[in-house]
């Protein structure tokens, strides 16, 4: 297969599970009756981002892998007989949680799952209070579609984790995400933003001479302390291809099913013309493990 069918599902969350949960499948039924063979679902797409606010009831939120929700994409993957990338709460033990997105097969068993490594703590964004920062490292899941480098929203920003992603064979870098826009951000500020945040993942494309998709939620979800405040979701989810080049984009401001053709050989071209990974001085790189060269 030199043609890969993906699909990308951003949505809007509510405080409804089930409701939310309904919505996400429909959407990944659609998806699989276009064609599409591998399915990327948004960061924690079961409900809110709670992460809004610091509240240790919302823990609660949290279940085990294999839980309730990740059985039901597990037979929903097994049904449509696709691979869905899952992002989910996951209670690892009492007291012990993480921000984990898990790969299901086209026969409904999990191909493999990663933990976030990088965890914010900004504004609306208290995700150190919730998650214990990962501690898989970073593994690209093997799976029939192709060997998917997944990692998750804040990871995104850090070339070293894509880096690390392709020298370890992934086929495909893959971001579910959760961000957006502070509504008291002015306009020229929130584009700032939204272009940063696609232009750094292009980057990581570019650098790694790999095709991308990251997939984001839409929509405002007001804080559940304040809620006159709260973050307006950008979508914008999109598919890039090894030289960076947008290969589908979706909206800013609705639901989509948003499709693409990936051209899964591109790499090897690209990777010929432009050798990144031979040219790298690895003798000289040994300051990359400091936090600060002082």
């Amino acid at each position: 297969m030199t043609t890969l069918k993906a699909a990308l599902i951003q949505q809007g969350c509510s405080s409804d599970r089930e409701a939310t949960l309904e919505k996400s499948f429909t959407m990944v039924r659609r998806a699989a009756a276009s064609g599409a063979a591998l399915i990327v679902l948004q960061e924690l797409h079961a409900g809110p981002y709670f992460c809004q606010v610091e509240e240790p009831a919302l823990f609660d939120l949290a279940e085990p892998i294999p839980g309730e929700t990740s059985r039901a994409v597990a037979a929903l993957a097994r049904d449509l007989g696709v691979v869905i990338v899952s992002s989910l709460f996951e209670r690892r033990a009492p007291g012990l949680y993480h921000n984990t997105a898990v790969v299901f097969e086209r026969d409904g068993s999990i191909a493999g799952h990663y933990r976030k490594m990088h965890i914010p703590d900004d504004p609306g964004f208290y995700e150190k209070f919730y998650f214990t920062p990962g501690d898989l490292g970073f593994n690209p899941v093997r799976t029939s579609v192709g060997t998917l480098g997944v990692l998750v929203c804040w990871d995104q920003w850090y070339p070293e984790a894509a880096r690390l992603m392709a020298l370890a064979g992934a086929d495909l870098l893959i971001y579910p995400t959760a961000i957006g826009w502070d509504p008291a951000d002015t306009t020229a500020e929130q584009e700032r933003q939204r272009e940063a945040w696609i232009t750094v993942q292009r980057g990581h494309a570019v650098a790694n001479g790999l095709p991308l998709l990251a997939a984001n939620r839409v929509g405002f979800e007001p804080s559940s302390q304040h809620p006159q405040s709260g973050i307006r979701f950008w979508g914008s989810s999109f598919a890039a291809g090894p030289q960076g080049e947008i290969l589908a984009e979706a909206s800013r401001d609705r639901e989509e099913v948003l499709l693409v053709d990936i051209d899964m050989a591109r790499s090897e071209q690209v990777r010929r013309i432009w050798p990144f990974l031979r040219d790298r001085r690895i003798d000289a790189y040994g300051d990359l493990l400091k936090r600060y060269r002082d």
